[in-house]
């Protein structure tokens, strides 16, 4: 959630930082609310003044046997007065907690300008773009030769844009699963598995709520949602707690099903593993120190990338503008793997740090000795999305034979499979 002592303090640097996200939040709107508040508190205080000044003249008139009667009536009024102000305060407040959740985090000076992910800026590459000597095909059609997807099966018992895996292609899932989780456990992440749904304080604690309702799995006659990502869980883990500050910074990592609506573009993003509405991922995430987070950031991001080197999958890293943030972002890096079929990188990860705008909404704070509590700053990131990263292995594996080579850091998880075939 905003700082709203940020906002009143900054207005106009914080509408200058907003207006590179390319929109117009309506700003002057707070500050009609918030002046209007004040306004309100402040006529409040000065009754509540006059109320005490007259309640202590009470008993000095009474003891100088004066009649009470009229400063007893004014008293009344002050009272009735307060009392009726306290309904309009509490709308206001009301209305500036529903305008400031609609107002999305600020982007770090960092953050290149621009207004969608044509303006990201590429940081550096890793690999170079798979090359063949024969025709390559896409993931879907090998998938299809081999027996390793089924949309057609996932359509019939769910509905479009849901896919089954089958034999080594649900193997090779499992076995990316494993592997992903081995390596972030050996960075000190520790694991978890956490609950597949979310209520809704923590839907709106890490900013998917009320900002991405359509695209939530509501369950009906409940509280619940499916969840879009683990981050929800993992960063409601500490919701409303004040954790001690030597523990900075706290290193989950997690793999979960994932679970939205995702629109998408006509063409092939309606067909095999990139774009479904249900999906695995194995996401990182950290609580930190502020002063600490981009230092974390950049270690977060390198723990995502090991993954791609270790599977020898051609990647690069852009840091994404302004214009294509998320709602909750000050500062994300992509990682896009080399997708042949594409003919070019295609989103595998976006790690992110939020700073202090989740722990604000969802109440994370550290607390070092005597010090006041503070809000930590949250991070994390996608390591990885693992439908993408077995669409990608199909692609830049493929055989001549339309056989697909096991990369070898997964041939112990698939029980020493090298190929398939």
């Amino acid at each position: 959630m905003f700082d709203i002592k940020a906002l009143r303090d900054n207005f106009e640097e914080v509408k200058t930082k907003l207006a590179k996200r390319g929109k117009d939040y309506n700003l002057e709107k707070f500050a009609d609310l918030d002046k209007r508040r004040r306004e309100l508190l402040n006529e409040s205080e000065q009754m509540k003044a006059k109320q005490n000044a007259a309640s202590k003249q009470v008993p000095i008139l009474k003891k100088a046997g004066e009649d009470t009667t009229a400063l007893m009536a004014e008293m009344k009024e002050l009272a009735e007065a307060i009392k009726a102000l306290e309904p309009q305060v509490r709308a206001i407040d009301e209305e500036l907690e529903a305008f400031l959740m609609g107002i999305p985090n600020t982007p770090h000076e960092s953050v290149p300008e621009g207004k969608d992910e044509t303006d990201n800026v590429e940081i550096r590459k890793w690999g170079e773009p798979t090359k063949f000597d024969f025709e390559p095909k896409p993931h879907w059609d090998l998938g299809d030769d081999l027996g390793i997807l089924d949309p057609a099966t996932a359509v019939k018992i769910a509905g479009s844009r849901f896919m089954m895996l089958r034999g080594a292609g649900a193997r090779i899932q499992r076995a990316l699963i494993s592997f992903m989780l081995d390596r972030h456990i050996a960075h000190g992440y520790e694991e978890i598995m956490p609950p597949y749904v979310a209520n809704r304080p923590s839907m709106v604690g890490t900013g998917q709520l009320p900002d991405k309702e359509e695209d939530m799995y509501h369950l009906s006659n409940t509280d619940y949602y499916l969840i879009p990502t683990a981050e929800v869980p993992l960063t409601n883990m500490h919701r409303e707690e004040i954790i001690d500050g030597a523990r900075l910074p706290v290193k989950y990592v997690g793999y979960t099903p994932s679970f939205r609506k995702e629109a998408g573009a006509a063409g092939r993003d309606t067909r095999g593993l990139i774009r479904v509405h249900q999906f695995d991922k194995v996401e990182v995430f950290k609580l930190s120190r502020p002063e600490n987070s981009y230092d974390e950031l950049e270690k977060l991001t390198a723990d995502a990338e090991d993954i791609l080197q270790k599977l020898n999958l051609p990647y690069r890293v852009v840091n994404l503008c302004a214009g294509d943030l998320g709602f909750a972002n000050s500062k994300t890096y992509d990682l896009e793997v080399w997708m042949p079929s594409y003919d070019r990188y295609v989103e595998i990860s976006s790690c992110s740090n939020y700073e202090s705008f989740q722990s604000r909404r969802a109440a994370i704070r550290f607390k070092d000795g005597a010090d006041k509590p503070a809000f930590v700053h949250t991070l994390n990131g996608s390591a990885l999305a693992v439908n993408r990263t077995t669409a990608a292995i199909i692609e830049n594996y493929q055989q001549p034979n339309g056989t697909i080579k096991i990369p070898d850091v997964l041939i112990p998880y698939m029980g020493g499979q090298t190929l398939i075939s």
